[in-house]
């Protein structure tokens, strides 16, 4: 696992912690029902970081019997618990809190205490999306953002940018709330601040979720990654045809690679074990991320017959 994602995490850690005791500190004195959101938010948000880290670490566990591939898919896992964590509790909690306070409005007390909160939040999470920001903008190159977010093994990254995005914009919704609530002497506008926030974290909810779904089922490597090792292939003198190629994102930087390859029908056994440990040194020298490599020598006849015979379409 990159250094930069556990940075990033820790980051987002530290900073939810400290907006959390804030938030509901304040929601106590001040009765705010936005407030009250905020600091469930921070609250998720907090777990979810310590949810990621435990993914992180169980990530690294070495094969064994029962997992002969590793654990690198734990982090995808711990991701889409993520997801469905924001969605339940951060997102239900906020919208139940908001109907409530909608349907019986009181008065906030003490409102300077909310803006004062609200304004450090600011900074806190400002300064968390913003190192989650810079680490996920050196990774996703020449791509646009939602290319990259498409595109990324790495949940850790693009879902705490989510999140620390849903905190800002949280934030922004409930000192809204909270100041027209006040101005206009309308407590209900506090209630509708919270559904607000409840609307926004079912959003990111649901947006995580169907990103790390397709990790947690299993992508394919980047296009890139799979040319290359193409060309690397064709480079092999003794390679008659490239039958079949398969890889598997079983985590961020752990790749199970499956090739079928056709050798010159002259060579020796010998000569054919040497070109593929030639070639898979090769693979594994260019691309470190391949953990697993497994090379099958098959005839392309025989290889067509087969995919014929199971009716796919390659």
């Amino acid at each position: 696992m990159a250094s930069g994602s556990k940075k990033v995490v820790y980051a987002a850690l530290i900073g939810n912690g400290l907006i959390m005791v804030t938030k509901f500190i304040a929601a106590v004195f001040t009765g705010s029902s936005a407030m009250f959101s905020e600091g469930v938010h921070s609250a998720v948000d907090t777990g979810n970081q310590v949810l990621l880290l435990v993914g992180m670490h169980r990530a690294k566990k070495p094969a064994d019997k029962k997992h002969p591939f590793g654990y690198a898919s734990e982090i995808y896992f711990w991701a889409f618990v993520v997801a469905i964590l924001i969605f339940a509790v951060g997102a239900g909690i906020s919208l139940y809190s908001g109907v409530q306070k909608v349907i019986t409005p009181h008065p906030i007390n003490n409102p300077m205490i909310n803006y004062i909160v609200l304004s450090l939040a600011m900074v806190f999470e400002g300064v968390a999306w913003w190192v989650a920001y810079k680490e996920f903008s050196s990774t996703k190159g020449k791509r646009s953002f939602f290319k990259a977010v498409q595109e990324s093994k790495d949940p850790t990254l693009f879902t705490v940018l989510f999140e620390d995005t849903a905190a800002m914009l949280g934030l922004i919704a409930a000192f809204i709330g909270i100041y027209l609530s006040q101005a206009l002497n309308m407590p209900w506008l506090d209630g509708a601040a919270s559904i607000v926030i409840g609307i926004i974290l079912a959003g990111t909810a649901m947006l995580l979720a169907y990103e790390t779904k397709g990790l947690l089922i299993g992508e394919a490597a980047d296009p890139e990654v799979v040319s290359t090792i193409e060309s690397l292939v064709a480079q092999t003198p003794s390679v008659t045809n490239l039958n079949e190629i398969r890889t598997l994102h079983r985590g961020p930087d752990d790749i199970l690679l499956a090739v079928s390859l056709d050798f010159d029908d002259d060579m020796r056994v010998g000569d054919v074990e040497d070109a593929i440990y030639a070639l898979e040194l090769k693979i594994k020298e260019r691309y470190p991320v391949v953990k697993r490599l497994f090379i099958e020598v098959q005839k392309a006849e025989h290889h067509r017959e087969e995919v014929k015979k199971a009716g796919k379409d390659y």
